[in-house]
C-alpha cells in the first residue's frame, strides 16, 4: 500500500463536501423537457453566487500544502483509471510536473471527483478510509 501523507479523518470531512457539493447539482439544471437520459449535463460543478461550501473547499484545497495537492490530483487520476496502483509514484510524478494553478479549480472542475478521489483510495488499498456510510 503506498502512504498518503493527507489525514485520514481529513480526506474523509473533504469527500462529504465533495459529495454535498456533487449533491446539489441536480437542483440546478432546468427541465428542458425531452428525454432525460438524452439531456446534456454540465461538464463541470456548477457555482452559484454566494455558495459558501464550494468557496469553503477551495479555500481549503488551496489552503494544503503542494504535495498533498498533488496526492488529490494523483488520487482522482487512479480513481478514474487514468493510472493504477503499481503507477502511483508516476501519477504523483506527473501531477507535480503538471502544477500549473489553482488545483481546487482543477480538482472542481470534475463533477465526480469525490467518487474518483474514493476509487483512487479504494485503488490504493485506503478503503476504511471510506466507511461509516461514505462510499
Amino acid at each position: 500500500m503506498d502512504e498518503l501523507t493527507i489525514n485520514s479523518e481529513y480526506m474523509r470531512r473533504l469527500l462529504e463536501k465533495l459529495r454535498a457539493v456533487m449533491g446539489r447539482e441536480g437542483e440546478v439544471m432546468p427541465d428542458i423537457g425531452g428525454n432525460a437520459s438524452d439531456d446534456e449535463r454540465p461538464a463541470t460543478l456548477q457555482e452559484t453566487p454566494g455558495d459558501l461550501l464550494l468557496q469553503e473547499l477551495t479555500e481549503e484545497i488551496e489552503a494544503m500544502d503542494d504535495d498533498h495537492k498533488h496526492e488529490l490530483v494523483a488520487l482522482m487520476w487512479l480513481g478514474r483509471g487514468d493510472f493504477s496502483a503499481a503507477e502511483w509514484p508516476e501519477a504523483m510524478s506527473l501531477a507535480a510536473e503538471r502544477h500549473d494553478g489553482p488545483t481546487s479549480r482543477y480538482l472542481l472542475s470534475h463533477p465526480r471527483v469525490a467518487d474518483q478521489l474514493a476509487s483512487g483510495l479504494e485503488e490504493l488499498g485506503y478503503s476504511h478510509v471510506l466507511q461509516d456510510g461514505m462510499y
